[in-house]
Parts: C-alpha cells; structure tokens; sequence
C-alpha cells in the first residue's frame, strides 16, 4: 500500500458558515455597545426633559399665585377706585347657571 495523506479541505459550506459565525462574533459586542450609548443618550434627553418640565412648574405656579392675587375682591376695589369708580352692592346681580 501507498502512503496516502489525507488532506482535510475546508468545504465552501464551512467556509460561509465560519464567516457568518465571526461577523457574528464580532458584530455582537458592537451592537450592544451602540445601543447602550443610544439608551443613554435617550436617558440624557429624559432628565434634561424633566427639569425643563419642573422649571416650567414652577412658573405656572407663580403666575397663578399672581392670577389669584389680582383677582381678589380687594385688589378689584383698588383698582376700582383708582379708576374713580366706587363700590355699590345694590348693582350687583347674582347669576345662578
């Protein structure tokens, strides 16, 4: 008998199925560390989001402390009687809906 060497070859299959396994293996790590800093970005923009939120809270509140402020009974009746006008409560009507 000769000797004969056996030779292994790689197949064409095998050869496509290592590829896909290694950009697989390679990709994988890639994708997670994209989509991490895009999550944290997104959570950058929330808090960034929620302050301008409570900051802008915080006006409304103020301008309406202001809204009741003015809209009290005496400060119409200052107002009133700069005006030269004078309180007479038999011309108020009450209006029932």
């Amino acid at each position: 008998m000769k000797n004969m060497k056996r030779v292994s070859r790689i197949a064409r299959g095998e050869k496509f199925v290592y590829v896909v396994i290694l950009f697989v293996m390679i990709s994988m790590p890639i994708c997670t560390v994209l989509t991490k800093a895009l999550l944290s970005e997104s959570n950058i923009e929330v808090e960034q989001m929620k302050l301008k939120i409570e900051n802008q809270e915080g006006v409304n509140e103020s301008l309406s402390m202001q809204i009741d402020e003015l809209a009290s009974l005496d400060k119409i009746q200052e107002v009133a009687t700069e005006k030269g006008l004078s309180y007479n409560n038999e011309n108020i009507k009450i209006i029932n809906e």
